[in-house]
C-alpha cells in the first residue's frame, strides 16, 4: 500500500510597502498642526475678549523675573544662597515653586526670613531717604525726615511728598497680619512763634494726611494702622537753620504672634554664615553697594 505524502504547509508573506507620499504620516503632522493652531485662536479670542486688568497680569507674568533671579541680581550671590539654603530648609516645597514663581510686585518684608534681606530690600526702595533703619527679629523701624514730605513748620506737603510717599508705600503696601504704627514728631522751634500748641496741632495734622496715605494704599486688611505718639518738642540741637529738619514721621512695623491663618508667625533669623552684623552701619553699607553698583555717566 502506498505511503501517504505529507500535507505541504504553505507560508504566505504579507509585506505592507510604504504609500510614499500617499501614506498616513502626513496626517499626524496635520494633527499637531491644526492642535496648534487651534490653541493659537484660543488664546487670540481670549485676549481680545479679556478686560484691561487680566492682560496687564498675563503681560506681568511673562515679563516679570522669578523669585531666585530677582534676589540674584538685587541682593548678590552670598546673601542669596544664605536665603536659599534657610528656605529649602524650613519649606523645601515652596521654594521649589519659587524657582518658576515671578516676585509679587508687592512683597511682604515681615516673611522674608531674614534681617539681611530685609534691609537689603529697604536699601533698595528708600534709599538715603529713611535714616535710622533698624531691624529686630519681629519689628521694622525706619524714620523720614519731616522736609522731605512737609514745609518746615507746616503741615502743607512739600514738593518731594508724593515721591518720598511712593517709596514709603512700596515697603509697607504689602505687609500682613503685623500692626503700623506711625510717630508724628516735631520740634517746637521749627513752627511759627515757637508756639507749643501751634506745633502740636501741626504735628497731628501731619500724622491725619500721612496715616490717609497708608490706609488707601494698604493691600491687606491684615495690617493695622495705629496711632503712634504725637510729640512736641525743643530741638537739642539747638540749630534751627531753614534747611535743617524741624522733625519727622516715624513708622514702626511690629509682626503679630498670630497669623491670620491661625500659625504662629516666625521671626526673622541672623546671618547663618559667619558673623552677625547687628550694628547701625549695615543699612548704610547696603545703600552703598547699591549707589555703586549703578551705572554711572561717562564724562565729556
Amino acid at each position: 500500500m502506498a505511503e501517504k505524502k505529507g500535507a505541504t504547509i504553505v507560508i504566505k508573506k504579507i509585506t505592507i510597502a510604504g504609500g510614499g507620499a500617499h501614506g498616513g504620516a502626513w496626517k499626524v503632522a496635520f494633527a499637531d498642526f491644526m492642535t496648534a493652531m487651534m490653541c493659537f485662536f484660543l488664546v487670540m479670542w481670549l485676549l481680545s475678549t479679556s478686560t484691561e486688568e487680566s492682560k496687564k497680569q498675563v503681560s506681568d507674568y511673562f515679563s516679570t523675573p522669578s523669585v531666585i533671579e530677582y534676589e540674584f541680581s538685587n541682593y548678590g550671590v552670598e546673601l542669596t544662597l544664605e536665603k536659599l539654603f534657610l528656605d529649602i530648609t524650613n519649606d523645601p516645597l515652596k521654594t521649589l515653586q519659587d524657582f518658576i514663581k515671578p516676585i509679587e510686585p508687592h512683597p511682604n518684608i515681615m516673611k522674608m526670613g531674614m534681617k539681611k534681606v530685609v534691609m537689603a530690600y529697604m536699601a533698595e526702595q528708600l534709599g538715603d531717604t529713611a535714616d535710622n533703619v533698624q531691624v529686630s527679629p519681629t519689628t521694622v523701624q525706619f524714620e523720614i525726615k519731616d522736609i522731605l514730605l512737609f514745609e518746615k513748620g507746616s503741615s502743607k506737603i512739600a514738593t518731594t511728598f508724593t515721591s518720598t510717599m511712593e517709596k514709603i508705600k512700596s515697603i509697607v503696601i504689602g505687609i500682613e497680619d503685623a500692626n503700623l504704627s506711625i510717630v508724628s514728631q516735631i520740634y517746637v522751634e521749627s513752627v511759627k512763634g515757637e508756639d507749643v500748641g501751634l506745633a502740636k496741632n501741626v504735628a497731628t495734622e501731619r500724622y491725619d494726611i500721612i496715616s490717609k496715605k497708608i490706609k488707601a494704599s494698604v493691600s491687606h486688611d491684615s495690617l493695622d494702622v495705629l496711632q503712634g505718639r504725637i510729640r512736641a518738642e525743643h530741638d537739642p540741637r539747638k540749630s534751627y537753620e531753614p534747611h535743617d529738619s524741624g522733625g519727622s514721621i516715624k513708622f514702626e512695623v511690629k509682626q503679630k504672634t498670630v497669623l491670620s491663618d491661625g500659625t504662629k508667625a516666625k521671626p526673622f533669623v541672623d546671618d547663618i554664615f559667619g558673623k552677625s552684623q547687628s550694628d547701625d552701619t549695615v543699612y548704610d553699607n547696603f545703600v552703598k553697594q547699591l549707589v555703586d553698583r549703578k551705572p554711572r555717566k561717562p564724562k565729556n
